[in-house]
């Protein structure tokens, strides 16, 4: 009776196991889905002269976004393919890309806005030229024109890859302009404008700088890479004082190449990252089951 019942949840979990896959490749509109190993990401979509840096989705999985850039850094775009009809598009320009650079980007959990970084001119005084926040907001199913995300305390420095909660905090990278000192920030959203940004306390092995923070919809984790001889994924989660604990970096299937531009789906079943050789400028965007790495991660706290 009791192998009689065991074979039997065995036979339901790999049915429930074989169904979950399947649901999960119709669901992205791809012929492989990851478990406990990191897989190339729709590296196909990739020029041979290009570089990729980060992908995403929309929050309702309809778009996928990613970013490109020569291999001397000098340009960056984004990129967007469409799901048709169960296939995915051909690639084309994201609808805020332009002839300045952009990168990391984001959506707001709810889908109604867009941030992303942008070399593009601010117009305001005395602000240089350089990476900083915009954002783009939908209204009545039409995306509006780019605006410059202004954090009072941080105009003079190098801003990057926001990631919004639904609260509407904003966290992101900040460095000098030469791109030295760069550490996680976040700022808080009160009537409609960001405040002043305070750098986040994160204990980290050699207390390396910090970059590409994702943080979960619901602000109870937070990922981001370290910078080193390579980049290394780290997590950390919020207890319930509202401090993050210590960072504890990912297991070594995810952090074995160098690794940075983390993003976790919707459904917070799967992690997003990329990774490659510097040296050989090859890269791509992987992904893999992050479940049990986080249930893992929030049991030892």
């Amino acid at each position: 009776m009791v192998k009689l019942t065991v074979l039997l949840l065995l036979s339901s979990y790999l049915f429930s196991c074989k169904t979950n896959m399947k649901n999960d490749k119709m669901t992205y509109c791809v012929n492989n889905v990851p478990q406990n190993i990191p897989i190339d990401f729709m590296q196909d979509i990739i020029p041979g002269n290009k570089l990729v840096h980060k992908g995403m989705f929309s929050p309702d999985l309809e778009e996928y976004y990613y970013t490109v850039s020569d291999k001397n850094f000098e340009q960056f775009d984004i990129y967007v393919i469409k799901k048709d009809q169960g296939i995915w598009s051909k690639p084309e320009p994201a609808f805020f890309n332009s002839k300045f650079s952009e990168h990391g980007m984001s959506f707001s959990p709810d889908g109604n806005t867009i941030y992303f970084s942008s070399t593009r001119p601010v117009n305001m005084n005395n602000i240089p030229q350089t990476w900083h926040i915009w954002k783009c907001n939908k209204l009545k199913d039409k995306w509006g024109k780019p605006v410059f995300v202004d954090i009072p305390n941080l105009r003079n420095k190098l801003v990057s890859h926001p990631s919004v909660t639904n609260s509407g905090k904003m966290y992101f990278h900040a460095s000098n302009l030469d791109y030295s000192e760069m550490d996680i920030y976040y700022s808080e959203h009160v009537n409609g404008k960001y405040q002043y940004a305070e750098k986040l306390n994160l204990t980290t092995h050699q207390n390396k700088s910090k970059c590409t923070p994702y943080v979960s919809p619901n602000e109870d984790y937070l990922l981001f890479a370290t910078i080193g001889p390579q980049l290394d994924l780290m997590i950390c989660f919020k207890d319930k004082n509202g401090s993050w604990n210590n960072a504890k970096i990912l297991n070594h299937k995810i952090n074995n190449n160098g690794q940075g531009n983390p993003y976790v789906t919707p459904d917070s079943k799967f992690l997003f990252f990329t990774t490659g050789d510097p040296l050989k400028k090859k890269w791509s965007v992987k992904w893999i089951n992050i479940e049990h790495e986080l249930k893992n991660n929030e049991d030892k706290l």
